[in-house]
């Protein structure tokens, strides 16, 4: 579930309409980078930081299905 309000997600959304106008794909590219930089900001981690945070947290969900599913 993502940390930021719905209002901040569609001023990312429509700032991202103007900013690449005709291009969707680049449109959620910039929506979904906008959203992780504000998590992080929330957290008080860098984009960097957060991201490898979820990375981490991904990696160890993934073990533990593995195991149960064992």
């Amino acid at each position: 579930m993502s940390k930021i309000t719905e209002k901040e997600m569609e001023e990312v959304r429509k700032m991202a309409k103007v900013e690449f106008p005709g291009d969707p794909a680049l449109q959620q590219v910039h929506i979904a980078s906008k959203i992780i930089a504000k998590e992080a900001e929330i957290e008080g981690l860098s984009f960097l930081e957060y991201a490898k945070s979820l990375g981490k947290y991904q990696t160890r969900n993934a073990a533990r299905k593995m195991q149960f599913m064992q």
